[in-house]
């Protein structure tokens, strides 16, 4: 069948699906839409900063599908939550698919896809060994009894579900119980060794990604595809990653190793009868070793390797290879034994490369290093964690351009990506060149691609479509300049009594966003004792919960930390007030950030405004974003830490904000809180 020469554009797609699912095109919209088609088509990659309310998702994925239609071929969307998600797989895409179909001559398709671990394994289910329980619960009988019955529910859902995604099991199931259920990519037999490997509900969703025109995943599958020596998600030419802020943070988690000795005893125990004892007695022992001179280091970040682990670590390393040798290498065996082989190998390579990788941490000098290790773990909280090792890449730039850039063309959007007024921050941490430029195509050439240059780095555009909202307008940015710096000891007394005449001028209508969960806890707690409105506290139910009790009653509270500044979406009078505590700079011992600011102090460079103020300033932007869900919100952004008026990193950070109308007479701010809540619905 002879190829369509006809393809509607761009726009005119935008223009016939935006009308077909009964909304209203916006200029930023459009003006997206026709970036991202011009990208597509050009292979040069486009960093696009969308506001709230932009209607971004339709402005790629019309181009996307477009694109995947015409020439054939998979375009994967990424995004950091499953909220985004379910909003394209649920809603956004099939609606698109409806409303394209006549246009485009057929019905588009699309899947999600994701990781083998979320998928019940049939196999495992069946017959395969189950991990043994941890320590502690062998004897807690309630604990045991729990996971027996969460297990039976799970075999009795196997025979129900079609799709076998862990997602679709409600109410859901402890983490332990579903281990005992599923697979990962590298404990899987493999669909042609594994007898039920036809029924295979992680094969079945895999194929059906790979007929679809969109396949919806997210940035840890994206990582891991990058990461691992395999093919994960199937042959792509473009991809689109949604909530572009995240993918960073998303990858280095991906990419972080733990080594602990639970790991060890449970890799020993999986060797089982498969070889010598006394070789897997050895692994046995050496993580016995690790949990002793563990128990008694500080936990922090290691500059240099303390001497009891100089023998231990290298003593698991070569305890994991003679169990891995006396394994051998695959061979024709019963499904059962491969199993357990399989199980085995998996854990001990895990095992083994996660201690080269910390011996080999310290091989360079600070400026050199590719890798931060810590020890994590905290024996004396009221929720103790044993004590693990972790070693995580200090940055994974060069990984995103080889991996990524190199091999796709890529459009990375979100609502915050320009940090101090630029692109070039974020630029830098995916690993594109700072400046973005476009090259212009000579007028008559043959394809818009680009000949291939010697030139460094990828070619890339940045472009800010900016918002439908009338910042300047319905917005104020209160800096509380007059307020000394915050402390060490928790919320000062002035801070407090800022506060409560902020929260008592809104009519409640707050929304708190906190730097740790003592200062939510110690605000809430006082709020409670000087105001008349309910006041509700992050950790007291669950969050969604929450928000929801918060977003019903307009005269309600809100007061959380990390996952409030980026997750809350209440438009409407409920929400007229949004109270940062202070710059939300990374803890001084957070191990990853501490090591990347000494990492590029020691190059020559800022590690302040390179590390921290960025970590800051990404996180303001998308906390102060909560004031704004819809273009008739209004109200005010209350920031009471006068460092963002007084120091000189303040105006990287305001730069970074949206662009409210800023005051610093709390006057003027209590005046328009009162106007605001006298004209909102009560």
């Amino acid at each position: 069948m002879p190829a369509r020469t006809d393809f509607p554009g761009v726009l005119e797609l935008l223009t016939h699906a935006v009308e077909s699912v009964g909304g209203a095109e916006r200029p930023g919209q459009v003006e997206m839409a026709d970036a991202v088609g011009r990208a597509i088509r050009t292979g040069e990659h486009l960093a696009v900063q969308a506001g709230t309310g932009t209607g971004k998702s339709l402005a790629y994925l019309v181009p996307a599908i477009r694109h995947a239609v015409e020439k054939e071929a998979t375009v994967v969307v990424s995004t950091a939550t499953i909220a985004l998600q379910r909003q394209l797989v649920d809603r956004d895409l099939p609606r698109l698919a409806k409303a394209l179909k006549k246009p485009l001559g057929r019905e588009p398709t699309f899947a999600i896809l994701k990781g083998r671990r979320n998928y019940m394994c049939l196999h495992r289910l069946d017959s395969g060994a189950p991990d043994e329980p941890e320590d502690a619960q062998l004897f807690d009988p309630f604990a045991v009894s729990r996971l027996g019955k969460e297990v039976t529910r799970l075999r009795e859902w196997a025979s129900d579900t079609e799709t076998g995604d862990r997602d679709e099991l409600v109410p859901g199931v402890s983490d332990q119980a579903w281990r005992q259920v599923s697979v990962t990519a590298k404990e899987c037999l493999g669909a042609s060794r594994c007898p039920i490997g036809t029924d295979c509900f992680a094969e079945r969703a895999r194929a059906e990604a790979g007929r679809a025109d969109v396949i919806v995943t997210n940035h840890a599958l994206l990582a891991i595809d990058a990461l691992q020596g395999y093919q994960v998600l199937p042959d792509h030419d473009v991809v689109i990653i949604d909530e572009a802020h995240d993918l960073v943070d998303r990858v280095t988690s991906v990419a972080t190793g733990e080594l602990t000795s639970a790991m060890c005893a449970s890799a020993a125990r999986r060797c089982g009868k498969l070889i010598d004892a006394d070789v897997a007695d050895r692994l046995l022992e050496a993580g016995d070793g690790l949990a002793l001179i563990v128990d008694d280091l500080p936990p922090g970040r290691m500059d240099e390797l303390p001497r009891p682990l100089k023998g231990a670590i290298p003593a698991i390393r070569d305890a994991a290879h003679a169990c891995i040798t006396a394994l051998g290498s695959d061979r024709k065996e019963d499904v059962e034994e491969a199993t357990a082989r399989k199980l085995a190998r998996s854990l001990l390579d895990e095992v083994h490369d996660t201690a080269v990788r910390l011996l080999e941490a310290f091989d360079d000098d600070q400026a050199h290093q590719r890798d931060v290790v810590w020890l994590s773990g905290d024996k004396y909280s009221s929720n103790p964690r044993p004590p693990a090792l972790k070693v995580a890449p200090l940055g994974v730039a060069g990984l995103l351009r080889e991996r990524v850039f190199n091999q796709h063309t890529t459009i990375l959007t979100s609502a915050t990506l320009t940090l101090g007024g630029t692109f070039d921050t974020m630029a830098r941490q995916w690993g594109l060149p700072p400046g973005a430029a476009r090259v212009e195509q000579a007028p008559g050439a043959a394809t818009e691609k680009e000949a291939p240059s010697d030139e460094s780095g990828p070619k890339w555009t940045g472009l800010d479509v900016g918002s439908p909202f009338d910042h300047r307008r319905n917005g104020i940015l209160y800096l509380a300049k007059h307020l000394p710096p915050p402390g060490r000891d928790g919320l000062l007394s002035s801070t407090m009594d800022e506060l409560a005449e902020l929260i008592e001028a809104a009519g409640g209508r707050t929304l708190g966003l906190f730097s740790s969960m003592r200062a939510a806890k110690q605000a809430a707690e006082e709020m409670r004792e000087r105001l008349d409105f309910p006041i509700l506290c992050q950790g007291e139910d669950a969050t969604g919960l929450l928000v929801q009790k918060f977003a019903e009653d307009v005269r309600t509270c809100l007061f959380g930390t990390l996952s409030l500044w980026q997750g809350v979406d209440v438009p409407g009078p409920s929400l007229q007030l949004v109270v940062v505590d202070r710059i939300p700079f990374p803890r001084p011992d957070d191990p990853v950030s501490s090591a990347r600011q000494r990492a590029v102090e020691a190059r020559g460079g800022n590690g302040f405004l390179t590390v921290a103020a960025t970590h800051a300033a990404l996180l303001l932007a998308q906390g102060t974003g909560r004031l704004h869900r819809s273009v008739t919100d209004r109200g005010v952004v209350a920031v009471l830490d006068s460092r963002l008026a007084n120091a000189r990193y303040g105006g990287f950070l305001r730069a970074s904000l949206p662009p409210f109308w800023p005051t610093m007479d709390p006057k003027v701010v209590r005046d328009a809180l009162r106007r605001l809540d006298a004209a909102a619905p009560a």
